[in-house]
């Protein structure tokens, strides 16, 4: 029953995306494979911010404010700004009209 609500939300949720994609003129420049790119570099990007807030963050035994962690913290979030200029600068589809 699980995983029969699982597919059922998954449909309820990218049905409609895939049916209007499919249906309008924006199928017709293909740009599924560069979705699928930026969900690569999203998954990817992710991950490595994961690893770096484990890996170089120590939970605090008291509520100290300790202004190295909160430095790496900002730095570690400036992954999510490179993963924004990467996914902006390389992998935009340079086919697709201003119309679309």
């Amino acid at each position: 029953m699980t995983v029969f609500h699982l597919f059922n939300c998954g449909i309820l949720t990218f049905g409609p995306h895939a049916v209007y994609y499919s249906a309008t003129p924006l199928s017709e420049y293909d740009t599924g494979g560069t979705s699928v790119k930026a969900a690569i570099v999203y998954l990817g990007t992710a991950l490595v911010k994961l690893i770096c807030l484990a890996t170089f963050l120590k939970v605090p035994e008291n509520d100290n404010f300790d202004p190295y962690q909160e430095l790496l913290k900002a730095l570690i979030g400036f992954i999510d700004v490179a993963r924004l200029y990467f996914a902006l600068a390389q992998l935009t589809h340079r086919n697709i009209s201003q119309n679309h």
